[in-house]
């Protein structure tokens, strides 16, 4: 037999509810064979606020663990010794912060004293392995938990990889990630090249900042990752991995004369597509997830370094353990049972792939171009223009999904089906967030306040506000400040009072909705148009994204096809208070609110928009949402007022469209 390629590094992306319940799951995943860690924060750590903060309501566990304090970061990880893991963490405006404090307790665990010396605390700092994420330009286009301006943002990255080259060299810095931004619409061209402009605006500025040696600097390429998504056409993701490594090898060749292959050898992890998974007849993920799987394993010259898989049921809400360990177990059977891992490259020759290779490769280099003729992708953000191609390239996707252009079994083609064993029990399905999370974590919270030294606290954070006022490394400040006892919203705090914070454009105005109308689209708009007359007024529809959850992928479609539909649309984009959204229905004047969640804060959330608008008098202004939402609590928010609940199987925009029509109808009383 043949001797095998090491495999790659597998990894389950988890957290949620407590620092101690995530630790549980780490272990579990560990004892069964998963080979890494992948932590999933919650969006108030994501986006710098404590729990007790009034914008974390709702979201504290929710879609990761809570980790507002060094004490969370201990108890995450307890039991498991740091310097002997490779830690991937999905953390980007706070992942300074993150691996601040990821530091201070892997010194704690090899037994470091407060007093230690430089030296010790960089003997451990030598040894510790993983990634942050830290690519914040994608934040701006898609997931949306962004908190500082671009320019600041972008020094952040700078110096937490100027400081892990030095002190921390086994470390990925940053994972320049298109992950997302397929997940946001990005057709396989876009992919590519908007992560690579983002790899260049990256590197220029840890060029500019001064603080890498141009000896040094080939190691500062040899540690940026990327982290990818795959979709179902594994062909054509084949492909692109593979394009990825030619454009790849020649950008830090030609643009930073880089000559060590090694340093040059395109690194990436990824998680497969979690777009294309399905809430009808969900059974049929596990084999998308296997099929995106080989996508980005097959090609031994572009194979992952480490893969992480969504589980079958993520459409419905938060899996359990046992489907995680399914995803898990995916993975190890191909690693494992198959000859993958015994071959060279099973592609070299072949001209079918070769072809479709230079073709991407061609119009990835051209869209890169205009991008950098733009002032490099800071500047594409800042004009809307990468947002409204995502925007577009989603709303086309869409389009060919509802026509049946695009086929996608079990949602518009074979969709009869016997019952699943899987889902007869919804509400066994997947797992239920633990209702005591968020007033645990509050407490947690004033416990630790309650027992720090504030003196240190207040000189750690006072020295940090003031190096960022200079053109210091921050780094060095944020480890004081997580070893006084600091928390990650008054980290947050200091820095968002010196850069101040930003609002993304949301690429909703500028971007392109159905190109041919037809026979449905066509009625809808005259309904729209016959009950505005009916109202006095043209049918105004403010779309809400109440919280901290910054997917909004879908509010963004939903928008364009409400602009199609000839609505007025209100939509302010993300991370809003439901007294916001409350304040512009008011002064919009709107006939229906339709909030879009899909962090699972909508039992806190809605309610609090639902009676805000009862006390300003709106009685007659319906509510929609939409969102990952089971079907027990789809039925509470409906006795709550809710008019209508729609979620990922209700994937036909222009039938939404047609019953927002209808529940605007019924609350004015038309027939």
């Amino acid at each position: 037999m043949a001797a095998k390629d090491r495999p790659w590094v597998m990894r389950t992306y988890a957290g949620h509810s407590t620092a101690v319940a995530s630790n549980a799951l780490y272990r579990g995943n560990l004892a069964k064979g998963q080979t890494g860690l992948s932590v999933a924060f919650d969006l108030p750590t994501q986006t710098g606020y404590d729990p007790d903060d009034p914008l974390s309501r709702g979201e504290v566990g929710k879609v990761g663990v809570p980790v507002p304090h060094l004490g969370e970061m201990r108890a995450l990880f307890d039991g498991i010794p740091l310097t002997e893991m490779n830690t991937s963490m999905t953390i980007n405006a706070t992942a300074m912060w993150l691996l601040a404090l990821y530091q201070v307790v892997a010194e704690e665990q090899a037994g470091l004293r407060p007093d230690a010396t430089t030296e010790e605390r960089s003997a451990v700092a030598h040894q510790l392995a993983g990634t942050t994420q830290n690519d914040i330009i994608k934040e701006y286009l898609s997931r949306g938990t962004y908190v500082f301006p671009p320019e600041h943002s972008l020094r952040l990255i700078a110096d937490v990889i100027a400081y892990t080259v030095r002190e921390v060299p086994t470390w990925n810095p940053v994972n320049i990630c298109s992950y997302h931004l397929q997940e946001a619409g990005a057709t396989p061209t876009q992919e590519l090249a908007y992560a690579l402009c983002t790899a260049i605006a990256v590197l220029d500025q840890v060029k500019a900042s001064g603080q890498v040696s141009d000896e040094d600097f080939p190691a500062v390429v040899g540690r940026i990752s990327f982290f990818v998504n795959a979709g179902v056409r594994f062909i054509e993701e084949t492909c692109k991995m593979r394009a990825f490594v030619e454009l790849w090898d020649e950008l830090t060749r030609e643009r930073y004369g880089v000559t060590d292959e090694k340093m040059r050898r395109f690194r990436y992890g990824v998680q497969v597509n979690s777009l294309g998974l399905t809430e009808a007849q969900p059974e049929n993920n596990v084999q998308r997830i296997v099929l995106e799987m080989l996508g980005v394993t097959l090609s031994k010259k572009a194979r992952a370094r480490a893969v992480q898989l969504p589980a079958w049921n993520e459409a419905l809400g938060l899996p359990r353990p046992w489907d995680q360990q399914w995803s898990l177990r995916l993975q190890q059977v191909l690693a494992y049972e198959s000859d993958l891992l015994e071959y060279d490259d099973i592609f070299d020759g072949s001209h079918v792939i070769e072809a479709k290779v230079a073709e991407l490769v061609e119009a990835a280099r051209a869209e890169m171009d205009r991008v950098q003729a733009m002032g490099g992708a800071v500047a594409a953000v800042e004009s809307g223009y990468m947002k409204q191609q995502l925007v577009s390239a989603h709303a086309a996707r869409r389009a060919r999904i509802e026509s049946g252009a695009e086929k996608v079994v079990g949602v518009n083609i074979f969709e009869t089906t016997a019952p699943s064993p899987l889902t007869a029990d919804l509400d066994a399905a997947i797992q239920a967030p633990d209702p005591e999370a968020e007033r645990s974590a509050v407490a947690g919270v004033e416990a630790w306040k309650a027992t720090r030294d504030q003196d240190a606290v207040d000189q750690a954070l006072a020295r940090l506000s003031a190096d960022a006022k200079t053109e210091a490394n921050l780094m060095p400040a944020t480890l004081a400040a997580a070893r006084a006892g600091a928390t990650t919203g008054e980290w947050a705090a200091a820095l968002r009072a010196v850069f101040g914070e930003f609002r993304a454009p949301t690429g909703v105005s500028g971007a392109v909705g159905v190109g041919d109308a037809g026979a449905g689209l066509s009625a809808v708009r005259e309904r729209v148009r016959a009950t505005g007359e009916e109202l006095g007024t043209r049918l105004r529809l403010l779309v809400g994204k109440p919280g901290l959850d910054g997917h909004s992928n879908g509010a963004e479609q939903v928008a364009v096809r409400a602009r199609d539909a000839g609505f007025e649309v209100v939509y302010q984009g993300i991370r809003l208070t439901p007294e916001q959204i409350v304040a512009a229905a008011v002064a919009e004047d709107v006939h229906c609110v339709g909030l879009s969640i899909l962090s699972g804060s909508h039992m806190e959330l809605v309610p609090a928009v639902l009676d805000g608008l009862r006390h300003a008098g709106l009685d007659d202004v319906a509510v929609v949402v939409g969102g990952i939402i089971p079907e027990r609590d789809a039925g509470l928010l409906r006795e709550l007022g809710v008019a209508a609940v729609y979620t990922p199987k209700d994937f036909g925009l222009t039938e939404i469209m047609d019953g927002i029509v209808d529940v605007i109808r019924e609350a004015h009383g038309l027939s």
